[in-house]
């Protein structure tokens, strides 16, 4: 299976973990640990593919951060302007 992630994309556990390449207990230790998170839709978990993403690539989250915060910063100074 060679499929690209879609951030906004909804995953089942089964696809995330084909994705991740990680076996079913690794799965479940993810969910409980909160390593993977997740929301229960109907008694099933759903996952974000952002959140595997992050998985995969932590760098993508932390460049996402500094980008924020970068803008944050922004519009506290033009605020603070005022």
């Amino acid at each position: 299976m060679n499929k690209e992630i879609n951030l906004h994309e909804v995953y089942t556990t089964t696809e995330a973990q084909q994705l991740l390449k990680i076996s079913d207990s690794t799965m479940k230790r993810h969910l409980k640990n909160g390593l993977i998170r997740a929301n229960k839709v109907g008694g099933q978990y759903r996952i974000l593919g952002k959140e595997i993403l992050r998985i995969v690539s932590p760098e993508l989250e932390k460049g996402a951060t500094r980008s924020y915060l970068g803008l944050k910063e922004k519009v506290v100074n033009t605020m603070n302007k005022w």
